[in-house]
C-alpha cells in the first residue's frame, strides 16, 4: 500500500505524456522550451516547499499510501513527482485551450449553417 500514491502520480504523468503526444501540446510542440520550462517550474515549487518547511508552515502528511521516504526534512519522495504532474498539467492545459476554443467555435459555425 505504501507506494500507491507514487504509482498514481506516475500513471497520471504517463497520461499527460500521452495527451501531449496526441495533441502536440507541450514537449511535442516545442521540446526545447519544454525542457527548460518544466524543470524551472518544478524547481520554483520545490523552493517554495523548502521555504514553507523551513518557516514551519508545511509538514509532511502521514498516510499509508505514501512510501514514507523523504528527499529532505518534511519533503516526501512523492513531492517532486506531484510537482512535475502539476507543472506538466498546467502547460498542457495552457497549450490545449486554444485547440478547445477553436473546436467550439468551429462547431458553433457548423451548427449555424
Amino acid at each position: 500500500m505504501g507506494i500507491l500514491y507514487l504509482l498514481g502520480l506516475l500513471v497520471a504523468l504517463g497520461c499527460m505524456v500521452v495527451l501531449d503526444r496526441r495533441f502536440a501540446l507541450f514537449f511535442w510542440r516545442d521540446w526545447r522550451r519544454a525542457v527548460v520550462v518544466l524543470p524551472v517550474g518544478i524547481a520554483v515549487f520545490l523552493l517554495w516547499d523548502v521555504l514553507g518547511i523551513h518557516a514551519g508552515i508545511f509538514f509532511r502528511g502521514e498516510t499509508s499510501f505514501m512510501t514514507g521516504l523523504q528527499v529532505g526534512r518534511e519533503l516526501p519522495l512523492e513531492e517532486p513527482f506531484f510537482l512535475a504532474l502539476l507543472c506538466y498539467l498546467t502547460m498542457n492545459l495552457l497549450a490545449g485551450m486554444p485547440l478547445v476554443t477553436q473546436a467550439v467555435l468551429d462547431r458553433r459555425d457548423r451548427s449555424a449553417r
